[in-house]
């Protein structure tokens, strides 16, 4: 619908009908005004498959739903690092919405990884920003496509389960920007997703459904944004208030309270019309763009999706450990498969994101009638009991064989939305039996299962480690094909694995106290952290094995110096130097080599995902702006690139790099600093215009006199000064300081001198 006639048709709504517009008509639905003939639309949970409930509805998954088909969840799919499987996923759910007459999919999930502790972790992509940007950009448009639309959620820092409706996520300028904004920023510029979902939690005291800062001033005016937000079902606080901040819909419906209390302060005067107008003629926009492009023909074909569902796993499985070439098995060999989760997997978390998959593909299933194969259950996982006979059985089985597969990880119970874990192990059950198990049959291999990182007392122990998250229903049939070499794992992690929950950044502070979580380790999640302190972890951040090999060379530039302004081109060439065709996600880090800000060690700004045949070499190419040198200035309240030497890095994960090289970026724009008596001599130094004042100021007074001085001094209380001290001194010392040490210096010479810098 054109703009004119939706501005005519909303000038001919009562002001209750414009109001209730801004409520659900129900749990699913938006509400239609027949008089007008304004049709209601449906939005569905996902992010990984259709949750459409016909009759009782819930947003925790409690009540059954229509079958559908389970892909791989968000912590899988970003396993992939592979932007064009993001998008056949949300093609193909764009495909199955068109079908079932859904006109927005409620994904995809987009908050980062702060903590392995939260307890949705496994709906959410990485912990590192620009994966979860890329990814979910890749998702939304290929959702979008469909003329389907999403609704990116939750926006924004709802980073934990524990008190998620009431907490506060308490963090700097900075940390806010380069991290968690970040998440969302690119897909949101690139993609322009239908709608918004913003979360539960409040930032900085202020609950997002209302934060005018986050939902107008960011949202829409600096990233153009021109869709409309909706709450997460159930955060609405203060109506009139949200409203004015930029959340039009309320969900769930019928909120007829809150639609009154809408009127009533458009007539007390409290509320502009013209707002509520505005939020109605944003609601109308795609309720239209979905209906007046509505593919009757779509068929929701439910056995091809499935197998949509098994390929998006089979990019997304990662080979941790393959020692000794364990894998890929060879089908002569016989195989214990043992564990739960070979018959009944694990494929999915709990909550809104629940699916009722038509059906499961298990690991035992697909290798179907195989005498080289033998199974044993090994464990329940209803609790955290040692079963003897189970683990007896699956000894047994081990050592009558020439390989044990076990398929291990979480139980439901263990991770959902809602609440958080409340630390990284396994059950012990599962603990014991791979350690009964390994000491009975060394070729050991464990398949995890989880959405999340765990800990792994029995590492050491097992030849193999295979990652398969919560892989969607066509896991097993994914996990056989890795396992048996018909498919090459490619898989990288997309967060870091570390030894204990002791070790992760924000151990002390996450979850928080009286309503308040402190995000004091600032930029530093994730790779960040364990990078820039060296410490050593399980498995590291883009970490993942391959069953053939790969060669980096010829790491160039374009450029060795460039502007801030200018775009910098990065190549280089990658060999398949093994046996067998494979893929490679080439991975790109920017380190800063001067920096003037505490930043981490190295930052990802790149990646691709590129397959070889065996002896193939391909050339890739990356484009750096601005952007990936920059980190965010609380001064000018802008992105902003120090000038300077950065190391252009290729790493085989956060934790190896593995070629780099060094390229200058100078940046002409000056950010005017007000200098004070307190301003240091190491600051004014570091500004090239004050350097120059500064010289020519106090000259050969400042250099020789004024040291001399301050050797002397020094040494008369019996220290010992040479150069480098003497200049670590003079970095640190503030302007009013030279009184004390420049014979001769007065007040009004430097408040002179004050005024040349600030001039």
């Amino acid at each position: 619908m054109k703009e004119q006639e939706l501005k005519k048709l909303i000038s001919q709504m009562t002001l209750e009908e414009k109001a209730s517009l801004c409520s659900g008509a129900d749990f699913w639905q938006t509400k239609a005004i027949e008089r007008l003939g304004i049709p209601t639309v449906k939005v569905a949970d996902g992010p990984h498959g259709l949750r459409k409930q016909e009759e009782e509805a819930d947003h925790l998954g409690v009540n059954e739903s229509k079958k559908a088909v389970c892909f791989p969840a968000g912590c899988a799919l970003a396993a992939s690092f592979d932007r064009k499987m993001a998008e056949l996923l949300g093609e193909t759910l764009g495909t199955e919405c068109q079908a079932e007459g859904i006109s927005t999919v409620l994904g995809p999930a987009m908050n980062i990884k702060r903590s392995p502790l939260c307890g949705r972790n496994f709906e959410y992509y990485s912990e590192d920003p620009y994966v979860s940007t890329e990814m979910a950009a890749a998702y939304v448009h290929g959702v979008q496509s469909k003329q389907v639309g999403t609704s990116p959620k939750h926006f924004m820092a709802n980073n934990q389960e524990y008190h998620r409706m009431t907490s506060s996520s308490e963090m700097d300028e900075r940390t806010m920007r380069e991290i968690y904004l970040a998440s969302f920023e690119g897909m949101v510029k690139k993609e322009k997703p239908w709608t918004i979902m913003n979360a539960y939690n409040r930032l900085k005291g202020t609950y997002l459904c209302e934060n005018k800062e986050m939902l107008t001033d960011v949202l829409r005016d600096e990233w153009g944004f021109d869709g409309y937000v909706m709450t997460d079902w159930g955060a609405m606080n203060d109506r009139v208030a949200a409203l004015k901040a930029g959340c039009e819909l309320e969900m769930p419906g019928p909120g007829s309270d809150n639609d009154a209390e809408i009127a009533a302060a458009v007539r007390d005067g409290s509320l502009d019309e013209s707002v509520l107008d505005t939020a109605c003629e944003r609601m109308l926009r795609i309720v239209y763009r979905f209906t007046e492009n509505r593919d009757k023909n779509a068929v929701f074909d439910y056995e091809k999706d499935h197998e949509t569902a098994r390929r998006l796993e089979e990019e997304s499985i990662i080979l941790l450990k393959n020692e000794d070439e364990i894998l890929p098995l060879k089908t002569a060999c016989k195989v214990a498969f043992i564990g739960k989760y070979a018959k009944e997997p694990r494929y999915q978390g709990g909550g809104s994101s629940h699916i009722n998959s038509f059906q499961v593909e298990s690991a035992l299933a697909a290798v179907g009638e195989n005498p080289n194969i033998v199974y044993a259950k090994g464990f329940n996982d209803e609790a955290d009991v040692s079963n003897e006979v189970l683990v007896a059985e699956a000894v047994k089985a081990a050592q009558e064989s020439d390989i044990a597969v076990i398929f291990a990880g979480l139980p439901d119970n263990f991770e959902s939305e809602g609440y958080d874990r409340k630390h990284l192990r396994m059950p012990e059950c599962q603990n014991q039996l791979i350690e009964a198990v390994a000491e009975v049959q060394p070729n050991l291999v464990v398949v995890l299962h989880n959405g999340a990182p765990v800990e792994m007392p029995w590492i050491k122990r097992a030849k193999g480690l295979v990652e398969a998250y919560l892989g969607g229903q066509a896991v097993g049939g994914a996990v056989v094909n890795v396992l048996y070499g018909k498919v090459n794992p490619s898989g990288r992690l997309p967060e870091t694995f570390p030894l204990r929950v002791q070790d992760t950044p924000c151990f002390l502070t996450f979850g928080g106290e009286k309503d308040k979580s402190d995000y004091s380790e600032g930029v530093f999640v994730g790779y960040r952290y364990y990078s820039s302190k060296e410490m050593p972890v399980l498995f590291p951040f883009g970490y993942g094995l391959s069953y053939t090999t790969f060669q980096y060379s010829n790491l160039r530039t374009n450029h060795t110096n460039i502007k801030e302004s200018e775009e910098l081109i990065v190549q280089v060439d990658v060999t398949n130097t093994g046996k067998y065709t494979g893929k490679e996600v080439v991975q790109l880090y920017v380190s800063e080599q001067n920096q003037s800000v505490v930043r981490p060690v190295h930052e990802l700004r790149a990646f691709d995902k590129v397959e070889l045949r065996a002896g193939e070499t391909k050339t890739v190419t990356f484009t750096l702006d601005c952007r990936a040198f920059s980190y965010w200035n609380t001064e000018i309240h802008d992105w902003y690139v120090e000038t300077g030497s950065y190391k252009i890095q290729i790493g085989r994960s956060a934790a190896e790099m593995i070629s780099s090289t060094e390229v200058h970026v100078t940046n002409e724009k000056v950010i005017s600093k007000i200098y004070t008596l307190n301003s240091t001599i190491g600051e004014i130094m570091t500004d090239p215009k004050g350097k120059l004042i500064m010289e020519q100021a106090m000259g050969s007074m400042m250099q020789d006199t004024g040291a001399k001085e301050m050797e002397e001094k020094a040494q008369g209380d019996g220290t010992v000064v040479n150069n480098e001290m003497m200049a670590a001194m003079m970095e640190g010392m503030p302007l009013r300081q030279l009184i004390s040490f420049v014979p001769g210096l007065k007040k009004e010479l430097l408040l002179q001198l004050i005024d040349a810098l600030n001039g």
